[in-house]
């Protein structure tokens, strides 16, 4: 059986603004978009030139959920908590998102994988956005370092 992960969730509070900063933050183009208009949900779907997708999902009526400063408190709530980019340019990268209005969560610094350096960032309303890179010790091929732009 072959299977892969499609695409990540995220509920957000104001689709556009979320549309295009996801967009500008990681190089992402919109690939569909919809709306149910029985409970008011409009959605977008966004897609990395590597083929990694983002939904974004907006309700009227929705409330924050979780706001962790950190990953390290984020993981005190059960479900989902983050979603995670890897790059081989960790420092720049990082620098890039917090000049796009990214809030700087966690600079970078060692991950608890040995070879792995990590940080986190938050988008615009406040959810985690960790990274990765690999200094090339101890990553199968699967996890194939990609900058967030490419």
């Amino acid at each position: 059986m072959t299977v892969r992960l499609d695409h990540v969730g995220v509920n957000v509070r104001d689709l556009p603004a979320q549309t295009i900063w996801y967009q500008g933050a990681f190089g992402l183009r919109t690939v569909f978009e919809f709306t149910l208009e029985g409970p008011g949900l409009s959605a977008v779907v966004l897609e990395h030139p590597h083929g990694w997708r983002i939904e974004l999902l907006a309700r009227p009526g929705s409330a924050p959920g979780l706001r962790a400063p950190d990953p390290l408190t984020a993981a005190l709530t059960e479900g989902y908590g983050h979603f995670a980019v890897t790059t081989p340019e960790l420092d720049p990268v990082y620098a890039a998102l917090v000049a796009h209005g990214a809030g700087e969560a966690m600079k970078p610094g060692p991950s608890p994988e040995p070879g792995i350096r990590m940080a986190s960032v938050t988008d615009p309303e406040g959810k985690l956005r960790p990274a990765t890179a690999s200094s090339g010790l101890g990553r199968s091929s699967a996890r194939r370092p990609s900058s967030p732009h490419g």
